[in-house]
């Protein structure tokens, strides 16, 4: 029951995030939001287990992958900040401010791969589910890691609909995920 009320709780500042993209389908941040809801999920799960045998190979595994996940995250916010140059101009009202880029930004991070913040969510989620390795549990870190591939997916079309063929020929240098392999 406390996991539901955590769950509960923790989904309204997602809600409040999210409301924008929630009525559109075709927006990377529809599918984004059910992926935070998966991770949010799995931690409401896990939570009361989190330190518990903390030397266990799963839990050594899990700690790895949950400190693994924070660089992409930050290299990737930064260098979109950096040379993304975020402009108000771009109407696109379900992109949040640091994503409103007017320069393809392909350097840094994003020259070995595309979506460096969906990349940290996805190991996010794997950590997560480490802690406390069950049937259920599996299907959820599965569930989030398919939502955030079509994440993916959608963001590349709106990049390809505002960058054109740059970001088309971009796709061809870089991979989606992992470097030089998917």
């Amino acid at each position: 029951m406390k996991s539901l009320i955590v769950f509960g709780i923790l989904s309204i500042p997602i809600l409040l995030v999210s409301w924008r993209t929630l009525f559109n389908i075709r927006s990377h941040g529809f599918y984004r939001f059910f992926s935070w809801e998966c991770i949010l999920w799995l931690f409401a799960s896990n939570y009361p287990i989190w330190f518990d045998n903390p030397f266990s190979v799963h839990q050594i595994f899990s700690w790895i992958l949950l400190i693994s996940s924070i660089y992409p995250v930050v290299a990737g916010t930064l260098q979109l900040k950096k040379s993304g140059k975020p402009t108000e101009s771009r109407e696109e009202k379900t992109l949040y401010d640091f994503e409103k880029t007017s320069e393809l930004v392909d350097n840094g991070i994003y020259k070995y791969i595309r979506h460096p913040l969906y990349t940290s969510l996805i190991i996010l989620s794997w950590g997560i589910f480490l802690k406390n390795i069950n049937g259920q549990l599996f299907l959820i870190t599965m569930l989030s890691t398919i939502f955030l591939y079509i994440t993916a997916r959608f963001d590349e079309k709106e990049c390809i609909q505002y960058f054109g063929i740059r970001y088309l020929e971009y796709m061809k240098r870089s991979k989606r995920f992992i470097p030089f392999l998917i």
